[in-house]
Formats: C-alpha cells, structure tokens, sequence
C-alpha cells in the first residue's frame, strides 16, 4: 500500500498539535510497511534531509518530499491565501504521482487545490481524506477579535473543503457533531483519535499526597485559558496546593505567588515525563481543542484530568478519569479547583489508575495505526 501523507509539517521540524499527529502517523505507518509519500517542510533548525527522527528501517518506506510554505504577508487574510497557494504548490509536485497512490491523506489547507481539481472532475485517482485539527473555527472564541477571524476567514474554506473531500476525518466527540454541523454526511466521516507511543506509558501512578499537585502543560495562547485559570488561581491562592506550569509562559502573564512554579520549555522526554509524573491532576481550561496531546501524554504518566468540554475531550475525560467543565470561566475553574483540593487522595487515585488504564487499553499508536490502515482498506 502506499499513501500520500501530505501535511503543514511534521514534529520536531514544526511544532504544534497536528504535526505530532502526523509524524506518529508516517512513523507507525512505516512500521507496519505502508510506503508514505510524505509531503512536508522545515521551520527548525534541524536537517530535513535526514529525517533523523526516524528509524533506518522507518526510512525505507518513506519518501520525502519538500514543499516549502510561501513567505508572509502584511495584509489581512494573508495566511488563508499563503494556505491556498501552498495547495497549488503541492498540487504540482505531485499530479504526476497521484495514479501511483492508494489513498491521499490530507491535513487542514494542504489539500485544498488537489480536492478542488478532483471535485471538479479535472482529475482522477485514489480517495482523498482530509483532517482539520479540532475545527476551532466552529467552537467559542476567547475573544471578539478572534471570533471576526473565525467567522471571516476561516469558516467559509473550512466548509468547503470538508464537503469537497472523499473523506473526513475526526477526532471523535463534539468534533464529529460539528463536521456534520456544516453539512458532511456522517457515512464520510472517519472517527479515529490520537494516541502516545507505548513505550511512554506508565507502569503504575504515582500516589496523591498533600498538598495536591495540579499542572498546566503547553506554549500560552489564548484559546487555551490562562487568563481565566491565572484569576481562578488568585483567588485560591491561601489553600493548601502547588500548581507547576511546564512550557514557554511569557512574563507578563506568570503569577507571583509562593505556591506557583513556572519550569520553562522542556524538551528532554525523560525530564518532561519525570516533571510530569510528580504532579497529579493536569488543568486544561481551553476555549477550543481537537484532542490535546497534553492530555494524552499527562494520562498516559498517571495523572487524572481537569478539562472543558470542548473538542475530543469528553473522549478521555469522564468522572471515571477526571472532571469536565462546561466552559472556560473564572467561575468554573476555581469551583472545580476547590473540589478536587477538597477530595480525598484516594479518589483522586481512583480516577489516575483509570486514566492510565485507559491510555493503555485504547490510546497507544501500536493499536490504533491498525485501525487506521483497515480503514483506508475499506474506503
């Protein structure tokens, strides 16, 4: 079998949520003796070239391909035009090829012109997929300015290209309910979610002691509610807990209180992992989300979760697992903050073994690239 996997980067070359969803796909794709035609490009400082985060042998099913992203602009719009231009790009790398292909997996934009010219009958070939990260287009905005980019730039090509597609696919939970939202029959929608590699997960929790330890993971934007967790934060502050922020907070929005750490970037697994490990609820308040990795990979360490239900989450987060709030208020984060303050340890241990369990049973890469590959042998 081979597929063309054509994306806005890979991880670590580009960071961000999608890119580390499509590196582990090529990877386990590869694995398992998929050829990838991989279409991507660079904004790190690594050598491309070497794709040196993969294996020899991943590297013997794997073609790389190289579509630089066009340079910026200052006028508004600029980056849907950059996105449609770039699809044009990669459209002519590859309409020699498609005939060659089994199936087109697509991410956000990459395949807006190649879907166009196939929806218009101009060309033929395999069926193509396409994979919106979490449609935050269609989920609450944090802010109006956001919002007006929202509803006037993004919404309209989203749409389109999601009912153009052969394909779509989905992360699951409210994500499916929004792709049939803006007209894709649910008989074109693939539910496969993310995973972590088995060799990350934990072998057992580690117990909850006083004070409890809660944990923000990731880079600050503001979808993904620090403001509103910074104030919940403030106004618990003289109760009994520690709360560690992991990732590149800037200055200006970190808390000086005594109980509030900031570790910075970490980008050694191990350290990552063990700063993890130490902690026992992760808090992710966002305003929107597909299916954050930073719950996958804090579960997959043993810990439960607090979440807004938003996205895929509700896919992970249960009361079995962790608590859900219905949005990202101060309000909601500091009663839900104050209610697991107040928990006893055991149940909070409860709900980390079954976060672990979980992860284990249904959320590992190895298990899930299976489903994936049946599935495109079935379309």
């Amino acid at each position: 079998m081979r597929i063309a996997l054509i994306t806005d980067g890979i991880w670590p070359y580009v960071l961000g949520g999608m890119q580390k969803h499509s590196y582990y796909l090529c990877k386990y794709l590869a694995q398992n003796e998929v050829y990838v035609d991989l279409v991507h490009f660079n904004s790190s400082n690594y050598d491309i070239s070497k794709l040196e985060f993969f294996s020899e042998q991943e590297k013997k099913f794997i073609t790389s391909i190289i579509v630089n992203f066009p340079k910026s602009s200052v006028i508004p719009g600029h980056y849907i035009r950059r996105s449609y231009l770039h699809s044009k790009l990669i459209f002519d790398v590859l309409k020699d090829k498609l005939s060659s292909y089994d199936f087109i997996y697509t991410k956000g934009f990459t395949g807006w012109y190649l879907i166009e010219q196939k929806k218009a009958g101009k060309i033929k070939g395999a069926k193509i997929g396409v994979k919106f990260h979490g449609y935050e287009m269609f989920q609450r905005a944090p802010d109006f300015k956001i919002k007006l980019q929202h509803h006037f730039l993004f919404r309209k090509p989203v749409k389109k290209i999601s009912q153009m597609a052969d394909i779509v696919f989905s992360y699951g939970g409210k994500i499916t309910e929004i792709i049939q939202s803006i007209g894709v029959n649910k008989s074109n929608i693939i539910e496969l979610p993310s995973g972590v590699e088995s060799s990350i997960v934990a072998h057992t929790i580690t117990p909850t002691l006083s004070p409890v330890k809660f944990l923000f993971l990731g880079r600050y934007e503001r979808r993904k509610g620090i403001e509103e967790l910074n104030k919940a934060i403030s106004h618990i502050q003289n109760k009994n807990f520690e709360f560690h922020f992991v990732g590149p907070i800037p200055s200006e929005k970190k808390l000086n209180l005594q109980n509030v750490k900031y570790h910075g970037e970490i980008r050694d697994k191990q350290l990552l992992n063990q700063k993890i490990k130490n902690c026992d609820v992760l808090v992710c308040p966002s305003w929107s989300e597909g299916m954050p990795n930073v719950i996958l990979e804090a579960m997959a360490n043993g810990l439960a979760v607090i979440a807004t239900d938003v996205g895929a989450t509700n896919v992970l987060i249960s009361d079995k697992t962790g608590w859900l709030i219905e949005n990202c208020t101060k309000q909601n984060i500091t009663n839900i903050l104050l209610e697991v303050i107040n928990t006893n340890s055991n149940e909070i241990d409860h709900k980390k073994t079954a976060a672990l369990s979980l992860i284990k049973n249904e959320f590992v890469w190895e298990k899930l690239i299976l489903k994936f590959i049946s599935q495109i042998k079935t379309v």
